[in-house]
């Protein structure tokens, strides 16, 4: 894209999510929290079952995830290196209407600048993707908030267009 002439239209990532489910509480879990924090080099957030599923035997309030907000330098840094783990491609489907995106990593391995440890194994995580202009604040602050209209908003079609720009993404129909 283009530099725009008013600053307050130019896309930017908002924030990335990164986030590494097992499933099971216990000695796993803590392994999947080690490998979150040495990729992001952040703390990461425990998560916790919001019901209970018998199938799969987790109770609701059990331990079953790690996540981690990424926002700005960070999150560009982590983008690129995701991104080149699934070889810089990421399907069209994988985009929403309002701009956000989201695609998974197979193996953490993946990663450039990450080895194979084997006391932690192998863990696969999903990175998810927020667009957003300026001023999108206005509608996630406590106090004195707003909307964002409609025209301010980053569409599907403006956040694949931003993608392939800032970090030469290939973005496709499906995924051979």
């Amino acid at each position: 894209m283009e530099s725009l002439s008013n600053p307050m239209l130019e896309p930017r990532i908002g924030k990335v999510v990164v986030n590494i489910a097992t499933g099971k509480p216990g000695e796993i879990l803590d392994k999947a929290g080690n490998v979150i924090r040495e990729i992001t080099g952040s703390e990461p957030c425990m998560r916790r079952a919001k019901r209970t599923l018998r199938a799969f035997g987790i109770r609701k309030g059990d331990p079953i995830a790690y996540m981690v907000t990424l926002r700005g330098e960070k999150a560009e840094e982590f983008l690129r290196k995701a991104l080149s783990a699934v070889g810089g491609r990421i399907r069209e489907s994988s985009f929403e209407e309002k701009g956000n995106f989201a695609f998974g990593i197979k193996e953490h391995i993946d990663i450039p600048g990450t080895t194979y440890n084997p006391q932690l194994g192998i863990f696969g995580m999903n990175v998810d993707i927020r667009i957003e202009r300026p001023g999108y604040r206005v509608a996630q602050r406590r106090r004195c908030k707003s909307k964002v209209g409609l025209s301010h908003r980053v569409g599907k079609e403006e956040a694949i267009e931003f993608i392939r720009e800032r970090f030469g993404a290939e973005v496709v129909k499906e995924v051979e």
